[in-house]
């Protein structure tokens, strides 16, 4: 693996770690403030995901922030992360008798590998040079 590679995996593993951080603070910040469960989640979960599309932009993959279409691919990633959550916690979990917290620590586990390669390859890929385009 290439040093930029690794250095790459790395800023994205700190910033899940910030970004996972931040949501379980801001959530329990906002019920020990008395805001409803369903709201403390929504903001804490909402406030999570800009502030991981920000800093995966330009920390992790040194992209620009005011791309509309990285955001377009980076809100689909994140509708597809939310579908293999649902699925892994639900159907695949009844079919095969898989405990709840099992199927919660496996998607703590599968969803980064998914994000990081969603992340690599289509959200922020590097665009294509004139070089690149054949003839």
């Amino acid at each position: 693996m290439r040093r930029e590679a690794i250095t790459q995996f790395v800023r994205f593993a700190l910033v899940g770690v910030a970004v996972a951080l931040t949501y379980v603070c801001l959530y329990l910040a906002l019920r020990q403030a008395g805001v409803a469960q369903v709201w403390a989640n929504g903001l804490a979960f909402a406030q999570a995901i800009v502030l991981q599309y920000a800093c995966q932009a330009a920390f992790t993959f040194h992209r620009p922030l005011n791309d509309r279409a990285q955001m377009v691919r980076f809100a689909g990633m994140i509708s597809l992360g939310f579908m293999s959550s649902a699925m892994i916690t639900g159907p695949i979990a009844v079919a095969f008798a898989i405990p709840d917290w099992k199927a919660a620590f496996a998607v703590t586990f599968l969803l980064p590998i998914q994000n990081y390669v969603l992340m690599t390859l289509w959200v922020f890929a590097a665009p294509a040079s004139d070089t690149d385009i054949p003839s």
